[in-house]
């Protein structure tokens, strides 16, 4: 009877220790309704697709991926947060669009230890001074812009004005072309975040005569700053922008008025890597159109955590570890390879784009060249990793 009973006990403690093995638990922020809810879709279209295609998996092991509107809002973000860690307990954070609701979340994630991986806000405070060990970016902010500051001086524009919203992401948008750019900025206009009118910065920018103009203004900001720009016959300046403003949801909302429109990214539909190409095509298949840069974001984000999970045989509990198989970044990237720097943003390749109309008809982005090869943020000597 011993035996008997020992056996059975050996036999139940295995199988309890596969039953209760407890979800990798997955908390996302998403922008559905809000100022940003054009690109916040796209992000939900880009982690849906990668829960997809992994079978709602995670390394193997089951999961649950916690999805949330909270409207673009950093106080709500913030709420949000602070019931993901306290109820949800959940193990990893991703989602929010804007680098103020990343900013507004990011301290109560590392106090937790709850690794924080961006799916698109790449704020120079967590690149530099502010940098965590658990924040790990897509890109850093003033990145794409530097490359379009690149772009501008290889294209002989001498006078530009630049334009973005009043809010950090902006900020750091301008500050990274400026950067780049060797001509002169006649001006430098900000506006509110969310704002849809632009009739007084278009006579500012009438005023200036730019040969060029240089904008940062997402989703539904930049659709109806293109729109108006147009029809106030500006057709005379060149237009430029970083990949936020110039993506598959903008073009498809604008139609022709984008086409000739430079932009600058870190990815583009036609890359030619193998995981990109699965990507596209499983994308365009699901959603019938192009996906757009916070698409391609989100689903790598998802790849990520799927290989360290993995690699670390579904077992997150110690936080040093899952930190060092994230670093690893042991997955086949849309955007081809790179890897972390110090402060966990990556080293890696940015393209200049241009809006064409294809031979299918189909207005999108063409990649034309290289910008700017294995490039670092300009924050990473500020940053000392605790």
């Amino acid at each position: 009877m011993l035996k008997i009973n020992g056996l059975l006990l050996g036999i139940l403690c295995a199988l309890g220790t596969n039953a209760v093995a407890a979800p990798i638990k997955v908390g996302i922020a998403l922008d559905i309704s809000g100022p940003f809810s054009a690109l916040g879709e796209e992000a939900r279209a880009g982690f849906e697709l990668a829960i997809e295609t992994l079978g709602g998996k995670l390394g193997g092991q089951e999961a649950q991926f916690i999805q949330t509107d909270y409207a673009g809002n950093p106080q709500q973000a913030s709420q949000l947060v602070n019931r993901y860690i306290k109820q949800d307990k959940i193990d990893f954070f991703t989602g929010p669009i804007p680098s103020n609701a990343a900013l507004a979340v990011g301290q109560a994630l590392f106090s937790a230890k709850v690794p924080f991986i961006s799916s698109n806000p790449g704020p120079s405070q967590y690149a530099g001074a502010q940098c965590n060990p658990y924040f790990f970016g897509v890109y850093q902010n003033d990145t794409y812009d530097e490359a379009a500051g690149v772009v501008a001086n290889d294209s002989g524009y001498k006078k530009m004005v630049i334009i973005a919203p009043n809010y950090p992401a902006g900020k750091d948008h301008l500050g990274g072309f400026k950067r780049t750019y060797t001509g002169e900025v006649k001006e430098e206009i900000y506006t509110r975040v969310g704002q849809l009118d632009y009739a007084a910065e278009l006579a500012q920018i009438r005023a200036a005569e730019p040969e060029a103009v240089f904008f940062f203004l997402p989703g539904a900001m930049g659709i109806n700053f293109i729109k108006q720009f147009k029809a106030a016959g500006l057709d005379n300046i060149q237009l430029v922008a970083p990949g936020f403003s110039a993506d598959q949801d903008v073009i498809n909302a604008v139609g022709e008025a984008m086409v000739g429109l430079q932009n600058t990214a870190h990815w583009t539909h036609d890359l030619d890597n193998a995981a990109n190409k699965k990507f596209v095509a499983d994308y365009r298949q699901k959603f019938n159109r192009y996906p757009a840069v916070y698409a391609a974001q989100a689903y790598d984000v998802i790849m990520s955590l799927d290989a360290a999970v993995r690699e670390l045989n579904g077992d997150v509990s110690n936080k040093e570890a899952v930190i060092a198989a994230l670093r690893k970044a042991n997955f086949d990237s849309v955007r081809g390879p790179f890897t972390f720097g110090v402060n966990h943003y990556p080293i890696q390749d940015y393209y200049l784009r241009v809006v064409e109309k294809n031979a299918d008809g189909d207005i999108t982005n063409k990649l034309v060249k290289t910008v700017m090869q294995k490039h670092q943020d300009a924050y990473v000597n500020d940053c000392k990793m605790p």
